[in-house]
């Protein structure tokens, strides 16, 4: 995988990100996730609706737990949006979180098998083996209208933003 030029760290020390990175107007790179019961999980699976990919190091943090809660919450006030969950958890993990959560809103998915998701969008963290944080909106014509690697990993992504885009599709 070859580096990306995008900047993060995680508690103010600099990590190495992998992978492409993506720009808005790109079109959505498709991948291959695990989903839950281990069933494989494609982007395209999703073709021909609104789609927020929100990208996290683990359920198993506060920070990544506030991000799921928060777009488990605000997909109820937004038509025909799917909101794709992806950390390199294990599915059994996230299952686990959602429903001690009550997260019914989102889907989660696993990119721990092959980091499908993750070299061809650029949030691998090399030092780690993580999924660094983000958001990605795509349009139901699959191309990226808006993407986010936020530059502390342990801050949370900018929910506004984000969901501006999605209400202006």
């Amino acid at each position: 995988m070859k580096e990306s030029s995008v900047k993060v760290t995680f508690a103010g020390n600099p990590l190495t990100l992998l992978g492409n990175e993506i720009k808005v107007g790109d079109k959505a790179p498709d991948f291959i996730a695990v989903g839950a019961g281990l069933a494989p999980v494609k982007l395209s699976d999703f073709a021909g609706k609104t789609i927020i990919i929100a990208v996290y190091p683990s359920v198993d943090t506060s920070v990544c737990a506030a991000q799921n809660r928060r777009f488990n919450a605000e997909v109820n006030n937004l038509n025909e949006v799917v909101v794709l969950s992806v950390s390199v958890d294990l599915p059994f993990a996230q299952s686990r979180f959602c429903a001690a959560e009550g997260l019914d809103n989102i889907k989660t998915i696993s990119d721990h098998k092959d980091l499908d998701f993750g070299e061809k969008y650029g949030y691998v963290i090399k030092e780690l083996r993580l999924l660094a944080r983000g958001t990605v909106v795509i349009d139901k014509s699959g191309i990226v209208r808006y993407i986010e690697y936020v530059p502390e990993v342990t801050n949370e992504p900018d929910y506004n933003a984000a969901l501006e885009v999605v209400k202006s599709l």
